[in-house]
């Protein structure tokens, strides 16, 4: 998605709970083998005590809204995008977090797009925010994006419950300006998302429809539908994908920045929060290919953070001021479905 122009990120935040959950634990708990531990590559991920998923994404929300100087009130709008469950049926987490934040003028918007849901809402706010530039309105627009996901027993199993992937609690937030203001840390200029629908099945398999959540089982077992998934069509489809997938959003995403794969501007690739072999088999490889930007695996200290790792992403650049004036980088998510997404973001070039 190319935007009529950049839109400042003013802050950006990741929350994380104090509780740690160690991977050798799960190994001598029967929970996981020690060879997928060691292609996980993770020695503990952060695991929430008593935190709901709403209640971190309001911490990462608080944070965020402080470091850009922003009140709650100045908010147009709030996305909140999960992954799991979010504590209640039939609630708006959405609304809850614009609750408890004080964004009492903001329109409240929840996405549920499995693991890309951040991007999506990054995406979707980035296109409201430049449209409404279009108007006319002298006003600047602001936007609030948070995620946040637990996942714990009984329903989750962390190590378990997939392949590839150990699963990280914790919040994210991110606050979108447009017009960018001179102090913005972060520039975005362009979102791109492609999607391959057919691979819904890898997360569905055999199962049949259930009446209530986690009917067919008592624990979300992506591995079983996985496997249902493979037995029928085989893994060359999603190979074939998933190479596809990348290629395309890195393609997208550079020509709407006004970038080429090998600009000099462009340092950092910001991997998702994968395990180290599935980073280093599905990933590594094709945007070597493609990029000349250095990958960045922030994910070994947090896991996958359900729809959070884009934002995250972003939150650990700014946190280690990583790129000089006018430098950029590709930020990627993928999630289930199968979506992939990749954000262009610059410093500014004072």
């Amino acid at each position: 998605m190319e935007l009529a122009e950049p839109v400042g990120i003013s802050a950006a935040a990741l929350w994380l709970p104090r509780g740690r959950d160690r991977v050798e634990d799960a190994v001598a708990e029967g929970r996981l083998t020690r060879r997928h531990a060691e292609d996980l590559g993770h020695t503990a991920v952060p695991a929430a005590l008593d935190e709901s998923a709403p209640d971190m994404a309001v911490s990462a929300a608080s944070d965020v809204l402080d470091a850009a100087g922003i009140e709650p009130k100045a908010l147009d709008l709030t996305f909140h995008a999960s992954m799991y469950y979010q504590g209640h049926d039939l609630w708006s987490p959405a609304h809850y977090v614009a609750h408890r934040i004080g964004a009492e003028r903001a329109l409240p918007i929840g996405i549920q797009q499995v693991c890309n849901g951040g991007s999506s809402a990054v995406q979707l706010a980035s296109a409201y925010l430049t449209a409404a530039r279009t108007t006319g309105s002298p006003r600047s627009r602001r936007a609030l994006v948070t995620t946040a996901d637990r996942f714990v027993a009984p329903g989750f199993d962390r190590w378990a419950s997939d392949y590839g992937v150990a699963y990280g609690d914790g919040g994210t937030a991110l606050v979108l300006t447009a017009p960018a203001a001179d102090g913005d840390p972060l520039l975005l200029l362009s979102v791109a998302s492609t999607a391959a629908p057919e691979l819904e099945e890898m997360h569905r398999g055999a199962d049949p429809f259930a009446p209530v959540p986690r009917g067919v089982r008592d624990r979300v077992d992506m591995r079983v539908t996985k496997r249902a998934y493979l037995r029928e069509h085989g893994n060359e489809g999603f190979v074939a994908a998933n190479l596809r997938g990348i290629r395309t959003v890195v393609g997208e995403a550079l020509v709407d920045a006004g970038m080429h794969p090998y600009d000099l501007r462009l340092r950092y690739a910001v991997l998702p929060r994968f395990g180290r072999r599935t980073l280093r088999d599905s990933w590594r490889a094709v945007l070597a290919e493609h990029t000349s930007a250095e990958p960045l695996e922030y994910g070994l200290a947090t896991g996958h953070l359900g729809a959070g790792d884009a934002v995250a992403g972003i939150a650990d650049l700014m946190r280690e001021r990583a790129l000089a004036p006018g430098e950029a980088a590709l930020v990627f998510s993928a999630g289930a479905g199968f979506t992939w997404s990749c954000l262009v973001v610059q410093a500014p070039d004072r």
